[in-house]
C-alpha cells in the first residue's frame, strides 16, 4: 500500500472548523512536504481552486502548479499529484510546464515523482470570477478528453497536427520531454458514466471518494473489465479517506464530533452547495459529509491503531494501490497516523 495525502493549500479540511493551524503559506507546506517523506509517505495530492471553497472565497489559497514545482526542488522522493482542470489550462502549455517540472522533481535521481490529478471544473463562480468558460456536465468530459490527447501526444511526439472541436495545435514540437516513462502517471475521479469511460480510455489511476472496501471492490471491478473491453493493462487505483487514530473508542468519538458539528452559515457552504449541482455523485451528501470532504468519513479509518490497519488491509485485498488521506491538525495526525499506522503495516 501506497500512502498519500492532501496538501493543505487552502489552510484545512474542516468547513465548520475556522482555524485548524495549517496556514495556506510557503513556509507550512515546505516544512509539511520534508517531513512526510521522512515518516513514510509517499505522495500529496496538490488541489488545484484559485478561490477557497474550504474556508470560504476571501480565505487564502496556494496556486497548485508553482507551489509543487516548488516543492520539487526542496523534496527528494514525494511524489507530487497536481490537480489540473482542462479549462483553465491550454494543453500545450500544460504539457510543457508539467515536463519541467518533472524534469525538476528528478534532481534527487528519483523519477515519476509528477503526476497529473486531472479534475473536470465544478463551481460555476470561480470560472466566472476568473473569466474561464464553464461547461455543462458531459461537455466537460468531451473537453477533457481532446486535452488529454494533445497532452500525451505533446509529452511523446513532435512535429504533429491536431484538430478537434476544442483544442487546436498545427506541427507542434516540445523540448524536452518528460523524464518519467512511460509519462507522467494521469489520475482521475468521476462517478458518472461518462467521466468512467474517459477514465478508462484515456488515464493510467482511477481515485474515488470514500467508501467502504466493499464498495470500493466492486468499482474497481468495474474500471477493471472497462479495461480489459480496451484491451489496455490495469490502472492504480486510490481512495480518499479521514483519518482519526487514536487508543481508544471515546477518542474517537470525541473527536468525530468536533470535527462534524456543523453550521450551516460556515464560510464554504455556498460553495459546497455549488458543488453537489455540478457533479454527478452515486449517493447521496449528508451534512456531516459536507465537514469532511470527498466522503473521507465512509472510508472507516477512525479508530484504534489495529481498526485502521486492519481497514487497510481490507482495501488493499480490494485492490487500492493508495490511501489518500486528510486529517486535522495536518502534521500531528500525519505524525501519529505515521508511527502507529504506516510502520507496523509495513
Amino acid at each position: 500500500m501506497r500512502y498519500g495525502y492532501w496538501m493543505p493549500v487552502f489552510g484545512g479540511w474542516l468547513r465548520n472548523v475556522a482555524d485548524e493551524t495549517m496556514e495556506a503559506t510557503w513556509d507550512y507546506v515546505s516544512k509539511l512536504a520534508q517531513r512526510s517523506e521522512e515518516i513514510g509517505y509517499d505522495l500529496t495530492l496538490i488541489a488545484e481552486l484559485n478561490l477557497n471553497d474550504i474556508k470560504g472565497v476571501d480565505a487564502p489559497s496556494l496556486d497548485a502548479w508553482s507551489t509543487a514545482a516548488a516543492l520539487a526542488a526542496v523534496t527528494k522522493r514525494l511524489e507530487y499529484m497536481v490537480a489540473v482542470r482542462p479549462t483553465f489550462h491550454n494543453p500545450a502549455l500544460l504539457a510543457k510546464q508539467a515536463a519541467n517540472i518533472d524534469r525538476i522533481a528528478a534532481h534527487s535521481g528519483t523519477t515519476n515523482r509528477l503526476s497529473l490529478n486531472v479534475v473536470s471544473s465544478w463551481w460555476a463562480d470561480e470560472a466566472h470570477k476568473y473569466g474561464v468558460s464553464f461547461d455543462a456536465h458531459d461537455d466537460r468530459y468531451a473537453r477533457t478528453s481532446e486535452w488529454l490527447e494533445v497532452v500525451d501526444r505533446m509529452w511523446r511526439e513532435d512535429h504533429f497536427t491536431y484538430e478537434g472541436k476544442y483544442y487546436k495545435v498545427e506541427d507542434a514540437v516540445m523540448q524536452p520531454k518528460p523524464i518519467s516513462k512511460p509519462r507522467p502517471v494521469i489520475y482521475a475521479g468521476g462517478e458518472s458514466e461518462a467521466a468512467k469511460e474517459m477514465i478508462a480510455r484515456q488515464c493510467d489511476a482511477y481515485v474515488m471518494h470514500g467508501d467502504a472496501p466493499e464498495k470500493v471492490k466492486e468499482k474497481i471491478a468495474d474500471m477493471n473489465l472497462r479495461r480489459e473491453r480496451l484491451n489496455l493493462p490495469r490502472m492504480q487505483f486510490g481512495v480518499a479517506a479521514y483519518a482519526i487514530v487514536r487508543d481508544s473508542h471515546a477518542e474517537v468519538e470525541r473527536e468525530l464530533r468536533r470535527i462534524t458539528n456543523v453550521e450551516q452559515n460556515a464560510a464554504g457552504y455556498a460553495n459546497y452547495q455549488q458543488w453537489l449541482a455540478g457533479t454527478q455523485l452515486e449517493k447521496r451528501v449528508s451534512l456531516e459529509d459536507y465537514s469532511v470532504s470527498n466522503r473521507g468519513l465512509h472510508s472507516g479509518l477512525t479508530g484504534t491503531p489495529e481498526h485502521v490497519r486492519e481497514r487497510i488491509e481490507e482495501f488493499e485485498a480490494a485492490g487500492v494501490d493508495l490511501i489518500l488521506l486528510q486529517c486535522s491538525p495536518q502534521v500531528e495526525e500525519m505524525e501519529r497516523f505515521a508511527a502507529q499506522v504506516i510502520v507496523d503495516n509495513g
